[in-house]
Parts: structure tokens; C-alpha cells; sequence
């Protein structure tokens, strides 16, 4: 009997030892996901994350919901000079692959999703800045970018000495134009004789123009020469060429989606007066969120002013001085007494 307890005495010590001399991961493994977690399908257009502007903005929101709520993402990326068809047979093979629910980020997601949904009805799918696409099984997460193009176009009119702005639209899409519109709109109600000079990079159905910052950067470049001082950008990844004009210009570039501010490093972010943001970011969590609480959003949620779905940065302290008389314009606008366009006034 004391033979036997010595035995497993001896095996235990042995047993303890080899645990104890055996190398440790520093972290422990991260437990896998429960087969019941969701898993999303997330389809970017052109340029996808990286862009440091909208798509980036929906890259948070994704990211977040990962970490947060318990859900598996799988993402796919358009590539450029990609047909509907093509972006079509993304989505279908997202939800034949059991992807659910599936976000398109973008408005060049529409024509797909329309002949998408009605073919997945148990599939539950929500696209970023359209409207059009109207189906029970389908979310539109769209803002309401005139409003904050408003403010920033107010910001920029008090900030110019030449009173020359200029505006940079990645493609001509009447969501680009809103932009256009409501900065045009807020840099005239500071100064009604204020010069804004508008450039579109391309035409639907030619996409590049969120992606091409070179070309950006040579029309933001012939803007400066041309008097303005302030040039804001709704361009996605081609608005890096806008503020690339701006550093060598030594001018004022406005951001766009993302506070393009924080985007970038000391020496590089001083130019940028301010950005005008859409909470890409929250629109996105939020759908991820009802669609794990089993009650995933459908039709049409804009964001705009009153739900804090659009804003201006702050983050560079030069903006201080402009930021009373917008928040001026921000209450008329809340309480009805500006109505705000969204359709350029060509004069």
C-alpha cells in the first residue's frame, strides 16, 4: 500500500514538474466563437479600407462590432472597373456561402442589390448611402450630408481671405452633389457673393474617381492657382491627392467622413481646417447590433443633424474662431428655419 501511494506521490510530482518547465503562451488563446455567432458578410467598393475617409469610417464600425458582439466577419472588396453583374455575384455568393446578414458598403451596391434580395428573402442585407433599394429584407443606412456640408461651408467662407473655395466630387452621383450643395449653401449664407468653383473626377458609371488621388491632386492643385484657399473634398481615397495640393499649396483642405484631422501625423494634418463626418461608424454597429438582438433593421434610417448622424470636427484648434457662428447655423437648422439644399445652385 505505501509502495502504491509513493507511486502516484512520484507521478504527480513528475506530472507538476513537466507543467511547470513547459514554455507558457504570453497570451492565452483567444476562445473560439460559438457556431451560433453570426457571421456577416461585409462587400466594400473601390479602395475599401485604407481610404482614412468613408470606408475606413465603416471598417470602425465593423471592427467594433467584432470585438463587441460576438460575431464573425468575413469581407470581400470590389475591384475597379467592376460591372453590376459583378458586384451582384458577390453578394449572391456571400449568402449562398450562409453570410447573414450581408452589408454592401456604398450607393454602387444598388443596382446589385435590387436583383439580389428579392432572390435571398430570408437573407437580411443593409446598404450604406442609398435609399432606392426598397425591400422588407433590406436596410438603408443613408445620411444626410447637406446638412453637415452646411456647417463646413460656413466654417470655410469665414476662414477665406481670397473668397475663392473649391470643391472636389469623386463622381457626379446626386449623393456627391448633396455635398456640393449644402457646402455651397453655408459658405453663401456667411458671404452671398462668395466664389465656389466645383469639380467632378468621373461620371457613372466610372467609379475611379474615389480611388485616383493623383488626379485629385492635379485638380485641387489648378484650384489653388485659381484663387481659392479652402478646397473640400468628397472624393474618398482621391481626397488624399486633395490634401497632398493642400501641403504644397500651403492652404486649407476640408475632410470628409472621417475627422481627417486625426487621420494623419503631425507636419501632415495641419492644413486640414476641419471634416465633415458622417457616423458611418455607428450606423454600422448599430445594424450588427439589432441583427444579433434578432431584430435586424429594414427601410430607411438617415442620420442627419438631429440624430448626430452628420458633424464637423474640431480637432484642429485654427477652427475655433468660426465655430460660434455655425453653431448659430446648426440650431436654425434643427429648428426649421433653414432648409438646407440639396441640389447645386449653378450661377
Amino acid at each position: 500500500m505505501k509502495a502504491a501511494v509513493g507511486a502516484i506521490r512520484s507521478g504527480l510530482l513528475l506530472v507538476l514538474l513537466t507543467a511547470a518547465c513547459t514554455p507558457q503562451p504570453e497570451h492565452p488563446a483567444k476562445p473560439a466563437l460559438p457556431s451560433t455567432a453570426l457571421h456577416i458578410g461585409v462587400a466594400f467598393d473601390i479602395g475599401g479600407r485604407g481610404d482614412r475617409s468613408f470606408s475606413d469610417s465603416a471598417a470602425r464600425g465593423i471592427d467594433r462590432a467584432r470585438n463587441d458582439l460576438n460575431v464573425i466577419i468575413t469581407e470581400e472588396e470590389a475591384s475597379t472597373g467592376e460591372t453590376d453583374d459583378q458586384k451582384a455575384a458577390r453578394l449572391r455568393r456571400m449568402a449562398d456561402s450562409g453570410l447573414n446578414p450581408i452589408i454592401a458598403v456604398g450607393f454602387a451596391y444598388a443596382n446589385a442589390l435590387v436583383d439580389v434580395a428579392p432572390r435571398y428573402p430570408n437573407v437580411d442585407f443593409a446598404i450604406i448611402d442609398d435609399d432606392s433599394v426598397i425591400a422588407d429584407n433590406v436596410a438603408n443606412l443613408v445620411f444626410q450630408e447637406a446638412e453637415g456640408s452646411f456647417l463646413v461651408g460656413v466654417l470655410a467662407a469665414q476662414a477665406s481671405k481670397t473668397d475663392v473655395l473649391g470643391f472636389v466630387g469623386g463622381v457626379r452621383a446626386p449623393i456627391i452633389e448633396r455635398f456640393e450643395a449644402g457646402f455651397t449653401a453655408g459658405a453663401r449664407a456667411i458671404k452671398p457673393k462668395i466664389v465656389v468653383r466645383s469639380f467632378y473626377l468621373t461620371n457613372p458609371p466610372d467609379f475611379s474617381g474615389f480611388t485616383d488621388p493623383e488626379v485629385a491632386q492635379k485638380v485641387a492643385q489648378k484650384l489653388y492657382a485659381e484663387g481659392a484657399d479652402v478646397v473640400y473634398h468628397a472624393a474618398g481615397g482621391s481626397g488624399l491627392g486633395v490634401l497632398r495640393a493642400a501641403q504644397a499649396a500651403r492652404r486649407w483642405a476640408i475632410g470628409v467622413d472621417s475627422d481627417q484631422y486625426l487621420q494623419f501625423l503631425p507636419g501632415q494634418r495641419e492644413v486640414i481646417l476641419t471634416s465633415m463626418i458622417k457616423v458611418v461608424d455607428v450606423a454600422v454597429y448599430d445594424y450588427v447590433r439589432s441583427a444579433v438582438a434578432g431584430r435586424p433593421t429594414a427601410g430607411i434610417k438617415r442620420y442627419g443633424l438631429a440624430l448626430n448622424g452628420v458633424d464637423y470636427s474640431t480637432s484642429n484648434p485654427l477652427v475655433t474662431p468660426y465655430v460660434a457662428k455655425a453653431e448659430k447655423f446648426r440650431r436654425e437648422i434643427l429648428e426649421g428655419r433653414i432648409d438646407v439644399p440639396t441640389r447645386p445652385e449653378r450661377r
